[in-house]
C-alpha cells in the first residue's frame, strides 16, 4: 500500500502518518523530517539544506525527487509507505515513478495553520513568521496543483483536517476499507 499524505504545514500529517504506519503496519516517512536531520549535518548539502528551509522556500524538484527516491529504495519500504510532504509540485508528481495507491488531502484554513503552529509548545526554528507565510503562499501556488492532479486521477480523498485526531484517523481508515 503506498500512500501519499498532502496538506499544509500543520495540517497534522505528522500525526496522521505515525498513527496510521502503527495500525496499517506500513512504514512512515516525511520529508520534512528527512530536510531537518539533514539540515543539521555539518556538509555542504546539511548547510544549503538548512538556509533554503529556514527561508522558507522549497528545496528543488531535482534535490527532493533525488533524496526521496533513494530513501524509498531501501528495503524497508519495497511492499509500501505512507509519505508526507512530497510530492509538492507538479513536477515532482510527474518525475516521481514509485507509484501511488491513495492520496489524501488533509485540508485546513490558512488561520487554522497559523494557530496551530504559533500554539505549539516548541516552535522550530525554521517556523519564523516569514517562513510560515511563504510556506502558505508555496502551498497554494505549488501543491494545490498537486491535489487538482491526483484528484483528476481518481485517487484523492479530502479529508477535513480541522475535525478531532482520532475522527481524520477514522475517515482514512475508512476511505482504505480498513475501518
Amino acid at each position: 500500500m503506498k500512500i501519499i499524505l498532502i496538506g499544509i504545514q500543520g495540517s497534522g500529517k505528522s500525526t496522521q502518518g505515525i498513527a496510521l504506519s502503527k495500525k496499517l503496519g506500513v512504514p512512515y516517512l516525511s520529508t520534512g523530517h528527512i530536510f531537518r536531520e539533514m539540515a543539521k549535518e555539518k556538509t555542504p548539502l546539511g548547510r544549503e539544506i538548512k538556509l533554503i528551509i529556514n527561508a522558507g522556500v522549497l528545496i528543488s524538484d531535482q534535490k527532493t525527487l533525488l533524496i526521496v527516491s533513494e530513501y524509498l529504495s531501501r528495503p524497508e519500504y519495497v511492499k509500501g509507505y505512507i509519505i508526507d510532504g512530497f510530492p509538492r509540485t507538479i513536477n515532482q508528481v510527474e518525475n516521481f515513478s514509485n507509484g501511488v495507491d491513495k492520496v489524501f488531502y488533509i485540508k485546513i484554513s490558512d488561520k487554522e495553520t497559523l494557530w496551530r503552529i504559533f500554539g505549539r509548545q516548541e516552535v522550530r526554528e525554521d517556523e519564523t513568521m516569514l517562513a510560515i507565510r511563504r510556506r502558505i503562499d508555496l502551498f497554494h501556488k505549488f501543491t494545490e496543483p498537486v491535489v487538482e492532479y491526483y484528484r483528476h486521477k481518481g485517487i484523492l480523498v479530502e479529508i477535513n483536517g480541522e475535525q478531532p485526531i482520532k475522527a481524520i484517523t477514522a475517515e482514512i481508515l475508512k476511505a482504505l476499507g480498513k475501518e
